[in-house]
């Protein structure tokens, strides 16, 4: 009976883990997502703005989407090397003030 209790609060902990990787894998993919069509667009809208040619607005795409792959992979290599910073939440300013007084 203890072997029981023990491997189901351990197939628990191995789940909970499994959740934790999953979402974080959601997340990061949505980071993903969100970050290289938002840079895109910002890419393409600059280059309507400052490029006559075609291949120099494309280059302003391509710039953009870099910059959106970049900071995505960034923060998701944050996320997946320091699984602590997900579960704390900042500091609120109100904190923040009440230490310094004191």
């Amino acid at each position: 009976m203890a072997e029981k209790k023990g491997t189901a609060s351990s197939s628990s902990s191995s789940s909970s883990s499994e959740y934790d990787l999953n979402d974080k894998w959601d997340t990061c993919l949505d980071l993903f997502l969100r970050r290289v069509v938002y840079s895109s667009l910002a890419g393409s809208f600059a280059g309507l703005l400052l490029f006559r040619s075609p291949v120099s607005r494309w280059g302003s795409v391509a710039l953009g989407a870099g910059i959106g792959i970049g900071s995505a992979y960034s923060d998701c290599s944050r996320l997946f090397e320091n699984p602590a910073a997900t579960s704390i939440p900042p500091p609120k300013a109100a904190e923040f003030q009440s230490s310094q007084d004191a």
